[in-house]
């Protein structure tokens, strides 16, 4: 004969990964002390200590050396804030700082990088865009256009 059937009941929607991590709840008790370190007269170590990270001399800044970029690369923040006036955008993150620069015409990023270790960051590298899209403008001319800007 046909037995009638209850209805399950929905299980929690967390059940699945509740019965997934009841394993390893159980064998995170089964630890032993096989790597443990005993010396006469001291108590068991089970790490050994790492020595500091040495300190790596950032690599030198590769520079942007292209025509009608002159007096913008090699400049420094102060310099290019005389030339284009107060930043649109001034990030400074570790020791690089990046300064933005925009008008109707383009806007212009000037990445600028430390030469040499505790030295004043300058202008290694330059990208422009349109205002209006995004797309790529050429560098001398965005500079250009910033410059004659009111």
């Amino acid at each position: 004969m046909f037995a009638p059937t209850l209805p399950r009941r929905p299980a929690t929607p967390h059940a699945k990964y509740l019965m997934a991590l009841a394993p390893l709840v159980l064998l995170a008790g089964c630890g032993g002390d096989e790597g443990a370190v005993v010396s006469p007269g001291t108590a068991p170590t089970r790490y050994r200590p790492i020595a500091p990270p040495r300190a790596s001399v950032p690599p030198s800044a590769h520079v942007l050396m292209l025509p009608g970029l002159e007096g913008v690369i090699g400049a420094d923040a102060g310099g290019l804030i005389r030339v284009f006036g107060p930043p649109r955008l001034d990030v400074i993150e570790g020791d690089a700082r990046k300064l933005q620069f925009a008008s109707g015409a383009c806007v212009l990023d000037i990445f600028l990088y430390p030469p040499r270790r505790e030295a004043e960051p300058v202008a290694t590298y330059v990208d422009a865009r349109r205002a209006t899209d995004g797309r790529d403008v050429d560098r001398a001319a965005c500079i250009a256009a910033l410059r004659r800007r009111p």
